[in-house]
């Protein structure tokens, strides 16, 4: 099974990505953590181009080089782990590209979702846990991390537009998104998650136990 975990920054979905691998690998499901971008060798230098680059980066030079680092994490990690019969959760995948560069950079969207399919092979994860709230609340959160990256320093009004491209895409696909409120506690977030999780995976999950 694929699951991916997305929502804007500081909504908590890296914190409940870990507990769910716990749950998983306690079940006896041999289990996969990994993210977008930064899942390989190659797409941890992405990475730091993406979020350090001191410079400008174009919004189409942004686009691609996504789109680079997925094509060599589906190659590279999610595929064979798939065809291994594990669970991979990953942190950020193909809707985050929609959301950021579609919705928030305003480039074309299947233009974005031709690259997409190229880069994935055409396989979308199973599920998908979209970690919703207001961005100004979910910002708070990431100003009291210390410095912020190059995305997290965006206005407002971007991260109102990737909140806005995360719900449309959550309304075009119910059968694999789920809605959650990233504002909730974290227990009870945990909870809803694994519900989510036994309800559309068709497994028999036991909450973990939190502290």
């Amino acid at each position: 099974m694929f699951i991916t975990f997305e929502g804007i920054d500081g909504s908590g979905k890296s914190t409940q990505m870990g507990f769910c691998r716990d749950v998983l690998q306690a079940a006896g499901h041999e289990t996969l953590l990994t993210r977008n971008p930064g899942g390989t060798e190659l797409g941890q230098g992405l990475r730091q181009i993406l979020l350090h680059h001191p410079g400008y980066v174009s919004p189409t030079c942004e686009l691609l080089l996504y789109i680079a680092d997925r094509a060599q994490h589906m190659d590279e990690v999610v595929l064979p782990a798939l065809e291994a019969g594990k669970f991979v959760l990953c942190d950020r995948h193909l809707d985050s590209t929609v959301a950021y560069q579609g919705y928030g950079r305003d480039l074309d969207r299947a233009m974005i979702d031709r690259l997409n399919a190229i880069a994935t092979h055409g396989r979308k994860p199973e599920l998908t846990l979209l970690f919703h709230g207001p961005p100004e609340k979910l910002l708070e959160r990431v100003s009291r991390r210390g410095k912020a990256d190059r995305l997290e320093r965006e206005e407002l009004d971007f991260y109102e537009k990737v909140a806005d491209g995360y719900l449309a895409l959550a309304e075009a696909e119910p059968e694999r998104f789920a809605v959650l409120d990233a504002l909730q506690p974290i227990d009870t977030l945990h909870r809803e998650i694994i519900a989510v999780l036994n309800d559309r995976l068709g497994v028999s999950l036991t909450a973990k136990t939190q502290g």
